[in-house]
């Protein structure tokens, strides 16, 4: 047994992901009330929800390995168990390096103990320090990653500079934040002290979480005279995630920060619209209704897929036996198809809550809108969403006509 191999001195057993094997700590051993959250609660952290996470993230690296055609250099600096990093190594084709530490002790010895497991000690070197101080000592020229990915408990922020400045031009920064409460806007003030953006408890709240993490990472990164561009982003479960490519130079960061803007919003009519200064809109009227309008901001206002990178990733998950190719697939097909689409969603459901009527399809409304001319698209943020450049009042409209039609 694997178990016996290693003593961990805590409950454990061993797990397969993708190519890798890992020995992790048995969850079910340190729940004691239901409202305990066992990763959290075990000596070394480990979440067998984000199996997903993980898969999604050996598909971008692996498409980020194929653009920039050459070996990649990888850091994850919150390893806990190892199985990232380990999945890394094991997943990804031409992988010069894989740096993994932690500030645990213990979770430095799992894995460790993983890496020995798979056979990897030639390419994973496991760290036992900081995250921000290992990150920090490859921040000078010829030190730094081809790619960083910050998966942490919790918020990202903490890491952001010294993750960004340890990476070389045309890096990849991954990076994951669970603590979606501030983001979607039920602790605003928290929102805006982390991530330097206000949020608002919208039905498309979880885009501008997306949209205001990418608008923290460019404002951190326009510091240091470095530009990036979002290649992929998703929102699963409890979390989001977002991959960016950074580019060294002022006039990308330049760049950078000039998509960065507000949404404004109308809860009295569902209208929104967007702006790059709240300066040059009046917030006072809705230009649809006349009510107050509210804002989300500043956040980035440019695409956060794209379609090519999408695609790319795309072809790399036929290729793979992850047990949720499935999942992902769908997911890439919907993040292709709304690359392009205008900023913010529709939720059917609370269209037809706030009209007092049934919920139609998602096919219909698409149909309905496209007939008209305008944009329409299925978003991978709400299965009942719809990406639209009609005005929130033709939605309504049209709404109405397939509930009338019916």
């Amino acid at each position: 047994m694997v178990e016996e191999e290693f003593k961990t001195h805590f409950p454990s057993e061993t797990v397969r992901e993708g190519k890798a094997k890992a020995l992790v700590p048995k969850l079910k051993a340190f729940v004691t009330q239901p409202s305990d959250y066992a990763p959290s609660k075990a000596p070394v952290f480990y979440n067998p929800v984000m199996e997903l996470n993980r898969d999604i993230s050996v598909l971008a690296l692996q498409t980020h390995q194929r653009i920039v055609n050459r070996e990649i250099f990888i850091c994850e600096p919150l390893t806990g168990s190892g199985i990232r990093g380990v999945r890394f190594a094991a997943e990804i084709h031409s992988v010069k390096k894989v740096v993994i530490s932690d500030i645990s002790e213990r979770a430095v010895k799992l894995a460790k103990f993983n890496v020995r497991l798979n056979g990897l000690q030639n390419c994973v070197t496991v760290k036992h320090k900081d995250a921000n101080c290992l990150l920090s000592c490859h921040g000078a020229p010829r030190k730094r990653f081809d790619v960083v990915d910050v998966d942490p408990f919790g918020s990202p922020v903490l890491y952001l500079d010294s993750a960004i400045r340890a990476l070389r031009n045309n890096g990849l920064l991954a990076v994951t934040a669970t603590d979606l409460a501030p983001l979607c806007g039920v602790h605003s003030k928290a929102c805006l002290r982390k991530y330097g953006g206000k949020p608002l408890r919208t039905e498309y709240c979880h885009e501008l979480a997306v949209r205001l993490l990418a608008g923290c990472i460019a404002t951190v990164a326009a510091k240091h005279d470095i530009g990036i561009r979002v290649v992929f982003s998703h929102s699963t479960n409890h979390y989001i995630r977002v991959y960016a490519e950074i580019g060294y130079g002022a006039k990308k960061a330049d760049a950078s920060v000039g998509n960065l803007g507000y949404v404004l919003h109308c809860f009295n009519c569902l209208h929104r619209e967007t702006a790059k200064s709240l300066f040059a809109k009046r917030l006072e009227k809705c230009p649809a209704c006349g009510s107050r309008m509210d804002y989300a901001g500043p956040l980035l206002l440019e695409r956060i897929f794209d379609k090519q990178f999408c695609k790319l990733m795309e072809k790399e998950n036929i290729h793979t036996t992850f047990r949720n190719s499935g999942k992902i697939a769908k997911l890439l097909s919907l993040a292709e198809g709304e690359a392009e689409a205008p900023v913010t969603y529709y939720v059917l459901d609370k269209i037809s809550d706030e009209l007092a009527l049934p919920v139609p399809s998602v096919d219909a409304m698409l149909q309905i809108l496209r007939g008209r001319g305008f944009q329409a698209f299925p978003t991978h943020f709400n299965s009942r969403g719809i990406r639209t450049d009609a005005p929130a009042l033709i939605v309504q409209n049209s709404l109405q006509e397939l509930v009338v039609a019916a």
